[in-house]
C-alpha cells in the first residue's frame, strides 16, 4: 500500500483525512468523555443524517447538509438542556430518532433510483474526496485553535465547571462552543467511520488514553497517537482485503481499548496482593 500511497489520489486523501480525524479526535474525544457527553455526541451524529438525505433531495453536497443539522442539532440539544425543560436524554433520542427519519424521508422523495448512503453510514476512508478533504482541512483548524486558545478555560471548565463560572469563565458559552465543536467533529468524522460509528472512535482513543494517564494534556496526545494508529490501520487493512474501512478502524479501536482494559486491571489485581502480602507480613512480624 506504502507504494500506491504515492501514485493514487484517493488514497492520499484517504491518509490525509485519517490523520485529520484523528487529531481531531483526540482533543475533542477527551473533552467528550470528560463530560460524558457522549450520548449526546451520538444524537448528533445520527441527526446529521437528515442532512445527508436533505443533501441528495436538492442536489448539494451531503456533507454539506450534514454539518447544518449537525449544528442546529447541537444548538437545538444544548438550548432545551439548559432550559432544563425536559429530560436530556428524551431530546437526545427525539433529536436522533427525527435526523434519521427525515434522511430516510428525503431519499425516498428523490426521483428515480435512490444514491447508495453507505458510506455516510458506515463510512469509506478511500472514498474521501477533494472537496471532503477541504471542509474537514478547515474545520480541523478551527478545532485546534479554539481549543489551543483557550486551554486553560476548558481544563477549568471540565474539572470544575461551578469554580469555573466562579472565577468569570463563561461556562455558558463554553458549553454551547463544545457542541459547536462536536458537530465538526462529526462531520469530520463522517466519512472516515459513518454516522453509526462515530461514537466509537470519539471514545475508544481518549477513553484509552484515559486508562494510561491523568494529565489532560498528556491524555490530548495520547489519544491523537492512538486515534492515528488506528485509523491509519484500518486504512490498510480496508485497502488489502477490499472491506469497510469505518469497520475495521472501529474493531481495532474497541479491541486496543478492552486489552488496555484488561491489562490494566490484571496489573492493579496484582499491585493490590502485593500490598496485601506486604500489610501482613509486616502485621506479622510486628506480633
Amino acid at each position: 500500500m506504502i507504494e500506491a500511497l504515492f501514485k493514487y489520489q484517493f488514497l492520499q486523501n484517504a491518509f490525509y483525512s485519517a490523520i485529520l480525524a484523528s487529531i481531531v479526535c483526540g482533543i475533542i474525544g477527551v473533552i467528550i468523555v470528560e463530560k460524558k457527553l457522549v450520548m449526546m455526541s451520538g444524537g448528533i451524529a445520527h441527526t446529521s443524517y437528515g442532512g445527508v438525505g436533505l443533501g441528495y433531495l436538492l442536489g448539494f453536497e451531503p456533507i454539506i447538509g450534514a454539518f447544518l443539522f449537525s449544528v442546529a442539532a447541537a444548538f437545538g440539544i444544548g438550548f432545551i438542556k439548559r432550559r432544563g425543560k425536559a429530560n436530556s436524554d428524551v431530546i437526545i433520542g427525539l433529536f436522533w430518532s427525527l435526523g434519521m427519519a427525515l434522511g430516510i424521508l428525503f431519499i425516498a422523495l428523490m426521483k428515480g433510483y435512490p444514491p447508495d448512503i453507505s458510506s455516510y453510514l458506515f463510512g469509506n476512508i478511500l472514498s474521501v474526496t477533494k472537496s471532503d478533504l477541504l471542509l474537514m482541512i478547515i474545520l480541523s483548524v478551527v478545532v485546534v485553535i479554539v481549543v489551543v486558545s483557550l486551554y486553560n478555560n476548558w481544563k477549568a471548565y471540565l474539572f470544575d465547571e461551578e469554580f469555573a463560572a466562579i472565577i468569570g469563565i463563561r461556562t455558558a458559552f463554553l458549553d454551547y462552543l463544545l457542541l459547536l465543536l462536536i458537530a465538526m467533529t462529526v462531520v469530520i468524522l463522517l466519512r472516515v467511520v459513518g454516522i453509526i460509528l462515530v461514537m466509537a472512535l470519539l471514545t475508544a482513543p481518549a477513553a484509552a488514553a484515559g486508562l494510561l494517564t491523568n494529565n489532560f494534556k498528556n491524555r490530548i496526545f495520547i489519544a491523537i497517537g492512538l486515534g492515528v494508529l488506528f485509523c491509519i490501520s484500518g486504512l490498510y487493512i480496508s485497502y488489502e482485503m477490499d472491506i469497510s474501512s469505518g469497520a475495521v478502524i472501529v474493531v481495532i479501536s474497541v479491541v486496543f481499548y478492552i486489552a488496555v482494559s484488561i491489562i490494566k486491571a490484571i496489573i492493579n489485581h496484582i499491585n493490590m496482593a502485593k500490598i496485601k502480602n506486604s500489610k501482613a507480613e509486616n502485621g506479622g512480624c510486628a506480633e
